[in-house]
């Protein structure tokens, strides 16, 4: 009987052993897929928002985003969307401090927001938005910082120069 004791008990061994690697296996599988679907998730997150930067590209004034300066009845209908632009660009640094954004996207957007904002129109706009609202403390920043920071590695609060926030 001790013969076949101990076959069961190495069978037995074995199965075990089996059940472990499989089992292994199977979280494995499980956590890659796990990273897969949130590296879906984010690449569908960062998607969506490029779509809406395009969608209002494609309602900003073709002049302002050539670069062209934009006579006064131009820049007063081009507004709302330079607002919207701003507002957005102002988000999309908010999500890269949170780490919702990845780096690699987050560095193609941040040279991209600083070429838009050197354009004629966009400087204008951003000039009268910063002095007539006290928001926007994250693009203030960035703007004050020279674009050459990640907003991931700021500290909290935001440091903006108090100039820049005039209340009206």
């Amino acid at each position: 009987m001790s013969d076949t004791t101990d076959i069961v008990s190495a069978v037995g061994s074995v199965i075990s052993a089996v059940a472990a690697c499989v089992a292994a296996v199977g979280v494995w599988y499980a956590r890659h897929q796990l990273k897969t679907s949130r590296e879906l998730a984010q690449l569908s997150f960062e998607d969506a928002l490029a779509k809406e930067y395009r969608e209002l590209a494609g309602q900003l004034s073709k002049k302002a985003l050539m670069g062209e300066v934009l006579a006064d009845t131009e820049y007063e209908d081009a507004f709302d969307e330079l607002y919207r632009y701003v507002d957005l660009t102002n988000e999309q640094i908010s999500l890269r401090a949170r780490g919702r954004i990845t780096p690699e996207v987050w560095r193609s957007w941040s040279e991209g927001m600083k070429s838009n904002l050197e354009l004629p129109a966009f400087v204008r706009a951003w000039t009268e938005i910063k002095a007539r609202s006290s928001g926007f403390a994250e693009l203030r920043r960035l703007e004050q910082e020279s674009f050459s920071t990640d907003p991931k590695e700021w500290r909290w609060p935001l440091n903006v120069r108090s100039t820049d926030t005039q209340e009206h």
